[in-house]
């Protein structure tokens, strides 16, 4: 194992400040079991888990309370024994309503109740990789650093495709987010253990281990993990630079390949992308049998008392977290779920973490200011600044006036909602948020239309069953 200064820089990105200073240094604390717990059923990328329980239905620590609705899905388990309160349609931090089962951990359960579900400890270096997969979709794991996608599914790529490189995300850019770096301080054996299980499981590929250069106690303690690894591993040190975070361009970043146009995948280059607490979550379910229920969450900002990252179960409200850090030294200006370039300002605390939740930040009027916006002065900014090679200042002019199609043709749907545009115009354009809303305007024509081609082909089918 070696560690390398990265080789490749890729074009764009900008500077924010970090405010990392406030939460680094303290080390992941447990949050006391709240008293309600609020866990959704849409905590990843694709199909909501389908629930399987109902108001008044007593639960255990680790029962399957939401099973995978599709291909591109995530079982989900419940986080503590409990009474169920209810099952009611909950807003999450992106707007989104999706299912919540809403479980009163004070209840006392029954004494016929069952016990809880047990996932046995497994040896990893005698077990298939088939009981390896299925250990890992049964955990429920998804990437904890973004999106959510399942991570079984990543971790099985289709026939034809084949892992040379399996890189970890450790580079955590997002301002004032610490919870992937202390995880990297704190839980570096089982980071290495995780990357063991994933290497059988994907056939041997290199592994790139990715970390930004402002955060060598990570490096050290990733170094240390690491030194007697076998194999071709290096840690790679990448440059300070938003959205080094990004899996496309820390590929680029870590071993210079360039992932084409969507719909093409990582995997098609050769790499799968990890978060470093995903990885982690793979060894616990792997060796300890236990599933993914709980994460670290940076709560940051300067108007939180005590700014900490907190290790809680999923369903934990907003304000439960904020008063475990001391509440607010004054009324936020702004509640943030994630980090400030591409999280979700949120008007309430009764939303509850889940599994992709990396950050909680109150900030108060002194660091957000109201603003309007103006037409675009053709400055340039945004083309510089953009990681992806677009015009966002086309595509924002075009979804002004509604024009989607120019949007399109200008390559919307290759944007990977940064927000680095929106960073350094100086006419405080809405550029993320109008690529957003082209990209959903295609979404949901495409999905029309397959639904719409479907019809017609059933229908053609029975038209010609009922001509015989």
């Amino acid at each position: 194992m070696k560690t390398v200064k990265s080789k490749f820089k890729f074009k764009g990105g900008v500077h924010p400040d970090y405010n990392k200073e406030l939460a680094r240094d303290g080390a992941i604390e447990r949050l006391p079991l709240p008293k309600e717990l609020a866990v959704s059923m849409s905590q990843h990328l694709g199909a909501p888990a389908r629930c399987l329980v109902k108001a008044g239905d007593f639960v255990r620590r680790g029962q399957v309370i939401g099973e995978k609705a599709g291909f591109i899905s995530v079982c989900v388990r419940s986080p503590a024994d409990g009474k169920v309160k209810a099952v009611e349609k909950r807003v999450g931090a992106a707007g989104a309503m999706a299912d919540a089962v809403l479980i009163d951990t004070t209840a006392s359960l029954p004494e016929d109740a069952p016990p809880p579900p047990v996932l046995a400890p497994m040896d990893w270096s005698s077990a298939t990789r088939e009981e390896l997969l299925g250990r890992i979709e049964e955990a429920g794991i998804c990437g904890m650093g973004g999106a959510g996608f399942p991570t079984a599914v990543k971790l099985n790529p289709p026939p034809g495709k084949r892992c040379e490189y399996l890189v970890l995300n450790g580079a955590e850019c997002e301002p004032y987010l610490t919870a992937d770096y202390r995880v990297m301080l704190e839980r570096a054996p089982r980071i290495r253990l995780g990357v063991e299980i994933m290497r059988k499981v994907l056939g041997l590929p290199a592994v790139r281990i990715a970390i930004e250069a402002n955060k060598p106690e990570a490096i050290a303690a990733m170094e240390a993990a690491f030194a007697d690894i076998e194999g071709n591993v290096e840690i790679v040190v990448l440059p300070v630079l938003y959205p080094q975070g990004s899996e496309k361009h820390q590929i680029y970043a870590t071993v210079g390949r360039v992932v084409p146009e969507p719909p093409a995948l990582p995997i098609d280059v050769g790499c799968v992308v990890e978060n470093v607490g995903t990885v982690a979550a793979i060894a616990d379910a792997v060796e300890l049998g236990e599933p993914l229920l709980e994460r670290v969450t940076t709560v940051s900002g300067d108007a939180v008392a005590t700014p900490k990252n907190v290790l809680a179960p999923s369903g934990t409200r907003y304000a439960d977290l904020l008063e475990f850090c001391g509440g607010a030294t004054e009324r936020p200006a702004k509640v943030i779920s994630g980090g400030t370039m591409m999280g979700f300002a949120v008007s309430s605390l009764d939303i509850g973490t889940t599994k992709t939740t990396s950050g909680l930040l109150f900030l108060s009027r002194r660091r957000v200011f109201q603003y309007s916006s103006q037409a675009c002065i053709n400055c340039g900014r945004c083309l510089r600044a953009c990681p992806m090679n677009l015009n966002p200042a086309e595509i924002s002019k075009a979804m002004e006036v509604d024009d989607v199609k120019t949007a399109e043709d200008a390559h919307v749907m290759d944007c990977i909602e940064c927000g680095a545009c929106s960073f350094g115009c100086p006419a405080y354009r809405a550029i993320t948020q109008f690529c957003r809303k082209a990209k959903n305007s295609i979404r949901a024509r495409i999905a029309a239309e397959r639904a719409a081609a479907a019809a017609a082909k059933a229908s053609d089918g029975a038209a010609k069953k009922e001509a015989k």
